[in-house]
């Protein structure tokens, strides 16, 4: 385990590499969300609610998988996962959903129309944009993503040596 910068370029990369794999669950699930509610005809509503539920299942799995993977029990990962990523997929459905609903006609186009997927891909790249800042000054004070990066079991293929979080038993949002 290494301590993680607080300022400058390397918080920086550190925060953009947080965004983006929020960002990539957040995608997942919403253009599931979008094409199945389509498809099936679902009401605009719905489509949205189908979507913004997708976001968040597909963001924390992606955070809590290689945890899991790593030999941390569910119980101990579940924590972390909402610790990390509670607030920058909350801001990215805020963002990106207020844009495809902005977009006139967004809503109503078929899976076959640049503008369903023009949209999607302006609101996404939007709300990823709007989500650094909040992750750079949360990893910056020891929260969000960093939460992941103190379990020790951050990229790793074994659990830590005390089977769980690195020794903390507090996980901080």
């Amino acid at each position: 385990m290494h301590d993680l910068p607080t300022s400058g370029r390397a918080l920086d990369r550190i925060a953009l590499s947080a965004t983006l794999h929020c960002l990539t669950g957040c995608a997942i699930g919403e253009v599931t969300g979008l094409v199945v509610g389509t498809a099936l005809g679902f009401s605009n509503v719905a489509t949205i609610a189908l979507s913004i539920a997708l976001a968040f299942l597909f963001g924390y799995s992606l955070t809590s998988l290689p945890l899991v993977r790593a030999g941390m029990a569910l119980g101990a990962v579940v924590p972390i996962a909402l610790a990390s990523d509670t607030l920058s997929i909350a801001i990215m459905e805020v963002v990106d959903t207020a844009i495809v609903v902005a977009i006139p006609g967004a809503m109503d186009a078929g899976l076959g129309d640049l503008l369903f997927w023009g949209s999607l891909v302006v609101a996404l790249a939007i709300a990823g944009a709007a989500a650094f800042p909040v992750n750079r000054w949360l990893i910056a004070r020891g929260r969000g993503h960093a939460v992941v990066h103190r379990t020790g079991a951050h990229g790793r293929t074994a659990p830590p040596a005390d089977g769980a979080t690195g020794g903390r038993t507090n996980v901080p949002l």
